[in-house]
């Protein structure tokens, strides 16, 4: 049985980096050093330049700023979604 991870997200638009095409991300789990530098409020509220700082930290394969800018709409919106699940308590999911 395979075991399904809630926190990858399926790109509508892959990232072409050289030769490598990503079209999955995993998102991992920030913790309180991952989120230096940037206002829970601002994660919440789904800024993109919150979003540009955080995902880089927080991604497998890690994308980069640029890429995260780069992202079509659609793509940023579930990537975000991710992160937002991320800071609500376990007893409010």
């Amino acid at each position: 049985m395979s075991e399904h991870n809630e926190n990858i997200v399926i790109l509508e638009e892959p990232i072409t980096r050289g030769d490598t095409l990503i079209n999955q991300v995993e998102v991992i789990k920030p913790n309180a050093g991952h989120l230096r530098g940037i206002g829970l409020a601002a994660l919440a509220n789904a800024d993109v330049d919150a979003l540009t700082v955080i995902l880089p930290r927080i991604t497998t394969p890690n994308l980069t700023a640029q890429d995260c800018k780069s992202l079509n709409l659609p793509d940023l919106i579930a990537l975000a979604g991710k992160v937002i699940g991320f800071l609500s308590p376990k007893s409010e999911q």
